[in-house]
């Protein structure tokens, strides 16, 4: 049995263990995924709770919320993509070592391609720069964007997102709330990385009427799917890219690096996950 987690905070919603199990279903692998809760959002209860797994032979945990950028503390090795980031979502522990991944940046890559194909993702305004918004950022130059214009209701974690983006040798700069009209009409993909759209807190990111010459949008949302700002986006000729993408692709990423086994075809899981767990978009 290969036994596998998710660290966080108000996970129990997740549907990483449905997708994990069902993946080890169809890979003849015997999965066990559980939600694993620490006591509190300190490093502290973090390191007691790995500690923890890594004692009853946990292969691998997801972390989210709010342990991304305490989980690369934890880490004798880290991946290219955590030195970008500054932030940690996959933990492999083997042969006495936590490696630390980051699939929200492999599966945001992944998603885009597989929905968007090879089209450049050219100049971008992202909102939100938290750590899925820190993530997307970087990736979003794997799949060719030029500039990543940069806004968030904390100028302090914009600007840290863009310095730390233009460090890499990349190119952002921070966008001001009242400057975001006019950075709007001068990209070519929108990015929400807000959770603004969410069941819990609907709404739309940036102005409906903003949306207009763009040739794609992502939101990292995907509860619901079909948020106000991708059906938006669709009705103004907008090729999308949902969270439920990201959600997805980022948990094959982590199975694979968990089995050490890759899914060489990912539409069956794709389709049986939909239908079993009834994901339904009009859009995608």
């Amino acid at each position: 049995m290969l036994h596998l987690g998710l660290i966080g905070q108000a996970i129990a919603a997740s549907r990483s263990p449905s997708l994990h199990m069902m993946l080890g279903e169809l890979n003849q692998l015997p999965v066990d995924y559980q939600l694993q809760v620490p006591e509190d959002d300190t490093a502290d209860s973090f390191n007691a709770k790995l500690t923890e797994i890594r004692n009853l032979g946990f292969v691998g945990t997801n972390v989210t919320f709010p342990y991304k950028q305490i989980a690369i503390d934890s880490a004798d090795e880290v991946n290219d993509a955590v030195k970008k980031v500054g932030a940690s979502n996959t933990l492999l522990l083997k042969d006495g070592k936590v490696c630390a991944f980051n699939t929200d940046y492999t599966g945001f890559i992944r998603g885009y391609k597989g929905r968007v194909g090879d089209l450049p993702a050219g100049k971008v305004l992202m909102i939100g720069a938290g750590g899925v918004g820190r993530a997307i950022g970087f990736a979003l130059f794997e799949v060719g964007a030029t500039e990543v214009l940069v806004t968030d209701l904390s100028e302090r974690s914009a600007q840290s997102l863009v310095d730390a983006i233009n460090d890499a040798g990349y190119k952002a700069r921070y966008v001001a709330k009242e400057d975001i009209s006019a950075a709007a009409a001068e990209v070519d993909g929108l990015v929400n990385c807000t959770p603004v759209g969410h069941l819990k807190s609907p709404g739309m990111p940036l102005a409906a009427a903003l949306i207009e010459n763009q040739k794609w949008a992502f939101d990292a949302v995907y509860t619901p799917m079909d948020t106000e700002f991708l059906v938006e986006s669709n009705k103004k000729g907008l090729q999308i890219v949902s969270g439920f993408d990201l959600f997805f692709y980022q948990g094959i990423d982590a199975f694979e690096i968990f089995t050490g086994q890759k899914v060489t075809d990912v539409k069956p899981v794709w389709d049986q996950f939909r239908e079993k767990y009834d994901v339904v978009s009009s859009l995608i």
